[in-house]
């Protein structure tokens, strides 16, 4: 499994020792609001979503969502990485932060670093990325990173869901780093 890195930010596969993280991050209230509840509450749930979501991910289609740290002291401060739906087409880029370390450009350093990943190790020219219309700053972030909006599609559960979508080159994305 694949670790990533920027200049402020290290992207490394989750594992069990990040269990008190993810309980702290999945009840957020706004994870509970714009992502929704997963029945995270104890670091044995913790654990085990690690292990049968986010591992069983990267074991699968060998890319998932990663656990992004700070560089110069190995907070976990977020995740951002890569996700395949089965009711999305394409692959699709997610990111959700701590509440501390949203507004200091992580997501957009990590999603970048994402989304070069995407083009040039496993040479995917289409990413997507799905948010509630009620998230503003993720929509605002998405178009950041250079996604537009694509449509809007109903999931499962009868949410409403903003789709973007962006096209991929590894030249395009080569100055991303960093």
């Amino acid at each position: 499994m694949v670790t990533l890195s920027t200049e402020r930010l290290t992207l490394r596969p989750p594992d069990s020792t990040d269990a008190a993280f993810f309980v702290r991050l999945m009840n957020d209230r706004d994870w509970l609001r714009f992502i929704g509840d997963r029945g995270v509450r104890t670091p044995a749930d913790a654990k085990a979503y690690v292990e049968d979501k986010l591992l069983a991910s990267f074991h699968q289609h060998g890319f998932g969502l990663w656990v992004v740290e700070l560089r110069e002291n190995g907070k976990a401060v977020g995740i951002c990485g890569l996700l395949k739906r089965d009711t999305l087409e394409d692959v699709d880029v997610g990111f959700a932060f701590l509440p501390e370390a949203r507004g200091l450009g992580y997501g957009l350093e990590a999603g970048r670093r994402s989304l070069e990943y995407a083009a040039s190790e496993l040479g995917l020219s289409r990413v997507v990325a799905i948010t509630v219309p009620a998230n503003e700053a993720s929509a605002r972030l998405l178009e950041r990173l250079g996604l537009s909006y694509d449509h809007t599609m109903v999931n499962e559960s009868g949410e409403e869901l903003l789709v973007f979508a962006i096209r991929l080159s590894a030249a395009a994305t080569s100055t991303w780093t960093g």
